[in-house]
């Protein structure tokens, strides 16, 4: 008998499952895709049951979690609830809440390509959502000294003492940026900043940008103008402004989408993968 189908179980933490990453799923070559919304740790067991308990162990990897919704801490706990139903057996799993993890990954693989992220000074501005704290989590896996900047310092801290946990020697330093006046001192001898800030909101002016000599890298995930790193346009992949290699959201975006791709697509080579950030850095770095 051939290979049993492919099926992505879809467990969203929104009431209702992100069309987006369904569509995305498919394109990614999952045959079935079966969507779940509104799914809480509380009420997720049967449907691990249900992934781990249907086929034997040999074909497993056939069928896989993808933990998705707008919510990046609900979409953790839920993860962590679905490792947790999942003895004996397992099934792959990947964590993708708001596009969290595969736009952090592809801005940092984009930086790379320019800097050695080993070395390299770095600000993350907006470090305190989703995207933002896993940037700076990347990059101090990486091993460079980063910024994490926020409006409010006590925030940036707290961003720092959480991604210690996951990397206990990063060399991070908490920053207030909440006037122009901050904005000079934040990107002082920085080789690369990357803003993963709201929508709408300007975190970064030229007039300011264009006053740090050592910048070589700028990255704006801000999708909605303007732009949160004013100067940098939509499409901008790798354009040259002013001698600042620069990337915009769209520009980062094909390779987010790509990677979103790839990521789904792992899970079916084992039934054991769990994806977080970091392992869909590592899938970054193995695309071309």
């Amino acid at each position: 008998m051939s290979d049993k189908p492919t099926i992505l179980v879809q467990l969203d933490t929104d009431p209702l499952p992100s069309v987006f990453d369904r569509v995305v799923a498919v394109d990614a070559g999952a045959q079935h895709v079966f969507s779940y919304g509104g799914v809480t740790p509380d009420t997720v067991t049967p449907l691990v049951h249900g992934c781990i308990f249907t086929r034997g162990v040999k074909d497993l990897h056939r069928t896989a979690i993808f933990v998705g919704g707008s919510d990046v801490a609900a979409g953790e706990a839920l993860v962590a609830a679905v490792r947790a139903a999942l003895d004996p057996f397992r099934v792959s799993v990947l964590l993708d809440s708001n596009g969290a993890n595969t736009t952090a990954a592809a801005a940092v693989r984009a930086a790379s390509r320019h800097l050695d992220l080993g070395t390299a000074k770095s600000l993350v501005l907006g470090a305190t959502g989703p995207v933002g704290q896993r940037v700076v989590r990347l990059l101090a896996r990486c091993g460079g000294h980063v910024r994490v900047g926020s409006r409010h310092k006590d925030k940036a801290e707290a961003v720092c003492a959480a991604v210690r946990k996951f990397v206990p020697d990063a060399k991070l330093e908490a920053v207030g940026v909440s006037s122009s006046a901050d904005g000079p001192p934040a990107l002082d001898g920085r080789a690369l900043v990357i803003a993963a800030g709201a929508a709408k909101a300007v975190l970064l002016p030229k007039k300011i940008r264009d006053t740090c000599k050592t910048l070589k890298v700028a990255i704006d995930l801000n999708g909605v103008p303007p732009a949160g790193i004013e100067g940098i346009e939509l499409f901008d992949a790798g354009a040259d402004h002013g001698g600042t290699v620069c990337y915009g959201a769209i520009g980062v975006g094909g390779s987010k989408m790509k990677l979103h791709k790839a990521a789904v697509a792992k899970l079916f080579t084992a039934n054991n993968l769990v994806l977080d950030a970091e392992e869909i850095y590592q899938l970054a770095l193995e695309m071309k």
